[in-house]
Order: C-alpha cells, then structure tokens, then sequence
C-alpha cells in the first residue's frame, strides 16, 4: 500500500535552506526589525509609568518651605491627586491605546491587501513615531499636560501602530511557505519580544534624564526604520523575478512543504495536490473579503483563545516593570531591566514550540501543552519571593510557556489560516486574516488592561494572577475543538503508519 503523502515526511527545514536566497534573508531581518522597533516604542510607555505618575502627582513638601506662586503655573503636571488614580488613568491610556490598536488592525489588514504593503507599513512607523515624540517628549518640554490631549493622541498612535502587524506577517507568508513555517516564525515572531527588550533597554539608558528622553531616542529610532523600509523591503518575490510560493516544479519535496496545515476535509487531506499560490499569476483572484475570512474554519476559534491568552501576555508587557517596582520596592530602572526575562523566556518557547508543530504538523496540542504548563508557572510566579535571581527564573519560565503560544497564533497559525485550502491560495487573505485574529485579541487585551488596574486597585496583586490564570484556562477551552481534532488526525496518520508497516 503506498504511503499517504502527508504521511510522508518530508525534510522540511532543508528544503527551506535550498530555497533560501540573500533576499528571503533581507527580508526576514527588515521585517524583524521594522515590528520590533514598533514594539520598543511601546514597551517605552510601559517602562515609565512609575516616572509618569510622579510626575503627574503632586510631591511632599515640606511645611515651612515657600509656596511657589502662581500656584497653578508650578503645579500645572499634578493632574491627579495620589498615585492611585495616576495608575487608573494610565490602565485607560493602555486600554485606549489597545481599543484603537484592535479596530485598527481590522482596518489595516483589509488595507494592507488592497495597498502596497511597504507603503503602508513605513507610513505606520514614521507617523506613530511622531505621535509618540508629542505625547511623551514635546508636552513635557511644552510643560502642556492635558488628560484628552492624551487620550487622542494614544487613539491616534494605536490606529498607526496597528498597520504594523498584518503588513509584516503578510510579507513573510509571500517569502516563506510552510516548509519549516513553524520554526521560520517562531523564530522570527521573537520580534516582538526583541523590541520589547531594546524599548527596556533604551528606556533604561536614559531614564535618568527624564522619562521623555525615553520617547525621544525610541521614537527618533521607528522614524529612521519606517525610512529604511520604504526604501529597502520587498513585498514579494516577483518584485526581483523569484517564482512565487507554489510556483516550483510539481511533484517536488517543497509542493508537498507548501500544503497547508489547516484543511477542510479530514479524510481527503493526504491525498490533495495542491499550492499555495494559482501558478497562473495573471489572474489572480481578488483580495478575499472580511466576512469571508471570518467564516474561514478555525478563525473565529484561534481569534477568540487569542483574546484571552493576549490579554494575559500584554498584561505582563504593560504592567510587569510597575509590578515589580509596586510590589517589591525595586527602583523603576532595575525593574525594567529584569522585565526583560519575561521576553527572553518568550523568544526560546516560541522558537521551540514551532519547531515542535513542525514536527508534529500540528499546532493544537503543542498550545494546549504548553498552557496547561502556564498556569503552573503563573500559580508559582503570584507566590515568587522577593529575590530577583529566583524572580527572574521564574518570570523567564512564565514567559516560556505563555510568551511561546501567544507568538505562534500570531504569526504561524495565523498564516495557516490565511494559506488554507479554501482560500485556494489568494495571498490577498493573509493581511485580513491576520488582522481579524490579532484585532480580536487586542480587543481582549484592552479590556484586560482596565481590569488588571481595578483589579489591583480594591483586591491585590494576588487577583490579578487568579484572573490571568482563568484567561488562560479559556484559551485552552477556545482551542479545545481544533485540539480533538488535530489529535484525532494524528491517531489516524499513526494507524495507516502501523497498517502499512
């Protein structure tokens, strides 16, 4: 009996190294790149806030020391009374900027499939760097504080950062097709993590001169990548005349690397021949619709485990420095430095944990594996003592197994599902698809963000922790259908195995 093709293994990290040039090497780096300099600037917001709250509270002065007058021109930065509602305030600026982030990345993804993809993605990074550059520089300078000043502004800047997302997740799936798709972006989908790690440390580098020093070295550094990818990335390998993916010869190893993962019919899925891209590129099919790739099988599901498991990994981006500055009395730079463990653990879990479902060819178990860990590792870091070697290993272990998942729904799940076989390769769905899942969980994450401060606020730093743990059990839940049934292909896939010796 001849052996399904899909049951076939095929060498898929070589056949990837053989169909590796400088180009697909430029392009894995400037997308890289481009994402995590988005990520640094807003990593920065969340690296000051202990410094933004005292600036924005009054400070303790002494009883016989002048009063400086006009009162209202010296103590124009104090618009909240305590640090409590100060730290309110900045959960509503992170759950604005998360709102507008989600609605925009709806937009963005439908745009991004219409437009150029480097137009818009270097129009996002140099306008969001100049909202930034007002928000946290030019209003301190101005010594211009206003709450709806800014508000508007975090609006505005979350609708430009979300250009970002979609257009690099939709490039790298025109460069690189599912042979060793799982590694490629778990790899790569570190770029969040990395940027995350370079906002902390340019926040930390100059913090001592004032927090809006920190906006303006990360904003002034998204403005000069926004330039270079305008100049430098290619969308698509027709742009320098390499065949698109599913453009090689038929029958060869990387046909069979191309098929994607996600597949309507059980049954059918190892006997099918088909590629990721219609080889006749002269009439491709139109950009897919919204509703369309809605009603894509498993979007809707990863879109909602995904609201749930970013509202957990955004918490920890957004809230983790001030945490450990609140909670252990560490000084604002040493937090933000040792916050950088949580992305290192991201980085290492979503790197292995797609190399897994590589091998698997699965990507449901691998997840479910690695949250039901998750919620081990958050009930031990709620209980972490107040040493940073031990705090650090188990912040790392945390991000490992929340920080891993998180990167591959974004990045290789979500170009499964915009590869998939009722797309019939359209690459024209992979910025809609994208956006819808990264949109619906940033939706998720902004909510989030409002309740870990009132959370934190009238119960403790203990229920916030509870809380993650049970948006982590739901993410679990969501994925639960794709999981029973990922399983059950891979005890069929493993019977024909035993059947056919």
């Amino acid at each position: 009996m001849a052996v399904p093709r899909n049951l076939r293994r095929q060498p898929a990290n070589g056949s990837l190294v053989s169909h590796c040039t400088h180009h697909h090497i430029a392009v894995f780096l400037l997308t890289f790149f481009s994402y995590s300099l988005l990520h640094a600037s807003r990593k920065t917001f969340s690296n000051v806030k202990v410094s933004i709250s005292s600036q924005w509270t009054p400070s303790d002065l002494n009883t016989t020391a002048l009063e400086l007058q006009p009162y209202e021109l010296w103590n124009s930065s104090h618009l909240f009374p305590n640090a409590e509602e100060a730290t309110l305030f900045l959960g509503t600026l992170d759950t604005i900027f998360l709102f507008s982030y989600a609605v925009g990345l709806f937009v963005s993804g439908i745009v991004g499939d219409r437009l150029n993809l480097r137009w818009v993605l270097s129009f996002g990074m140099c306008s969001s760097a100049l909202v930034e550059f007002v928000f946290g520089t030019l209003t301190e300078w101005l010594h211009f504080y206003n709450k709806w000043f800014y508000c508007c502004l975090w609006v505005v800047n979350g609708l430009l950062q979300s250009t970002g997302w979609p257009c690099v997740v939709a490039i790298m799936g025109n460069w690189f097709g599912k042979a060793g798709r799982g590694f490629v972006f778990g790899l790569w989908s570190a770029c969040a993590s990395v940027g995350n790690i370079l906002g902390a440390f340019l926040a930390s580098c100059v913090l001592q001169y004032g927090y809006e020093y920190a906006f303006l070295v990360t904003a002034s550094v998204q403005f000069a990548g926004g330039i270079i990818v305008f100049f430098g990335l290619l969308i698509s390998p027709k742009e320098v005349g390499l065949p698109e993916l599913g453009e090689e010869q038929e029958g060869s190893a990387e046909e069979d690397a191309n098929k994607p993962l996600i597949s309507n019919n059980e049954e059918e899925e190892e006997d099918q021949n088909y590629s990721i891209q219609a080889p006749d590129t002269s009439n491709q099919p139109k950009a897919i619709g919204f509703f369309q790739a809605c009603c894509l099988p498993g979007v809707l599901l990863y879109s909602l485990a995904y609201a749930c498991l970013k509202l957990v990994n955004y918490s920890f981006f957004f809230w983790l420095p001030f945490y450990l500055s609140n909670n252990f009395g560490w000084k604002e730079a040493e937090a933000d430095q040792l916050s950088i463990w949580y992305d290192v653990g991201g980085i290492i879990g979503g790197t292995i944990q797609g190399l897994i479902s590589d091998m698997l060819q699965k990507r449901a178990p691998v997840l479910a594996i690695s949250l039901l860990l998750a919620i081990g590792s958050l009930f031990g870091y709620s209980r972490s003592p107040n040493s940073k070697p031990i705090n650090a290993l188990i912040m790392a272990i945390t991000g490992f197994f929340i920080g891993g998942p998180s990167n591959m729904i974004s990045s290789a799940i979500s170009a499964d599902l915009g590869r998939q076989e009722l797309v019939k390769g359209n690459s024209e769905a992979l910025a809609t698809v994208t956006g819808i899942v990264d949109g619906t969980g940033s939706i998720g994450a902004a909510v989030g963000q409002y309740l870990v401060s009132l959370i934190q606020d009238n119960l403790g730093w203990m229920w916030v922790f509870y809380f993650f743990i049970l948006m982590t059990s739901s993410t679990i839940l969501f994925i639960s259908p794709l999981l029973v049934r990922e399983i059950r292909l891979l005890l069929h896939e493993r019977r024909l195995r035993m059947r056919t010796g």
